[in-house]
């Protein structure tokens, strides 16, 4: 039972990471899987229409393709997640049991979830958030992601099951578009920036924030589960960090490459979601446990991504 199953294949972080590990470990040995059918490379290997709340589907995907990981991605985002509270709290917690109680039962090898900064709320220490601090998130993306991270610690308490975790900050990627969370706006400004049109943020313009471009994102899934399981102290979610900037801040970056581009700030209601995340994420443990480096800053990232996405437009 070697092979992976990517649930939430088909977005923004799934594509990514179903082309890595199917690059890394070979394309027929990664089975990618969504509620919507895949695209351009992601529908050039094996695929099944999956609702991660159909237990009898995934168990006969797991059995039927040998499946010993699992990467559970399927999700409903932060601010997509206030529009539809019921529905995500659903996708979000009954999604991640069923996949917890599918490894357990089936006796796969791993699986990955990945959390993130939303589970820290308005009472958490802004700068430099450390591993183990309070957490009061004050959205439902945000309470699923801290009951998510109990539900698996106490599977690898109660069951061992091998489960592994990330905290991702804001992700920033060129090749799919936005997924409905509250950082997107680091996402869709490279778009408008390209296509030379004004970018209206619904962040304001000081609006600090923990992000990590896409490639180094991918990197540190697949580097935390890689890594040996004696070396993998923290069953709930890693902190995990690369840097930290405003939308002005990036603005200005874009700038150093497209002079006419042009920033207006409209704030609306995901301001106040990101105002109730850390503006700095303390990474000592996943550095401690199994090395974690991130290899972009800010300028690199920006460069790379407005080389790239100008001939992926074409």
């Amino acid at each position: 039972m070697n092979n992976i199953l990517v649930t939430g294949a088909c977005g923004q972080l799934g594509s990514e990471l179903t082309l890595a590990l199917r690059d890394r470990f070979g394309r027929d040995q990664v089975i990618a899987s969504d509620l919507r059918e895949p695209e351009g490379d992601l529908a050039l290997g094996p695929f099944e229409l999956l609702n991660v709340l159909d237990t009898a589907e995934l168990h006969r995907i797991t059995e039927s393709y040998h499946v010993g990981q699992i990467y559970h991605l399927a999700a409903i985002l932060s601010a997509r997640g206030e529009q539809s509270p019921q529905q995500t709290w659903q996708i979000n917690m009954e999604g991640l049991l069923n996949v917890l109680e599918t490894t357990r039962v089936k006796k796969l090898e791993k699986v990955y979830w990945p959390s993130s900064i939303a589970v820290f709320g308005p009472t958490t220490p802004k700068t430099n958030t450390p591993q183990h601090t309070l957490s009061e998130p004050n959205t439902v993306y945000g309470i699923s992601k801290l009951a998510g991270e109990r539900w698996c610690e106490y599977y690898f308490e109660k069951f061992r099951v091998d489960v592994r975790s990330l905290r991702y900050p804001g992700l920033i990627g060129y090749k799919s578009l936005p997924g409905g969370g509250t950082t997107d706006y680091a996402v869709d400004i490279f778009y408008k920036a390209i296509e030379g049109k004004t970018f209206q943020c619904f962040l304001a313009e000081n609006t600090y924030l923990p992000m990590m471009y896409m490639e180094d994102a991918v990197k540190a899934t697949i580097e935390l589960m890689q890594a040996p399981a004696e070396r993998i102290r923290i069953r709930s979610s890693y902190n995990i960090s690369a840097m930290s900037f405003s939308p002005r801040e990036l603005a200005q970056e874009v700038k150093k490459h497209i002079p006419g581009f042009s920033i207006e700030y409209r704030p609306d209601y995901r301001q106040t979601i990101a105002e109730s995340w850390p503006q700095s994420i303390d990474d000592s443990k996943a550095q401690e446990d199994w090395r974690w480096t991130p290899s972009y800053n800010l300028e690199e990232m920006t460069s790379e991504i407005l080389e790239k996405l100008p001939i992926l437009l074409d």
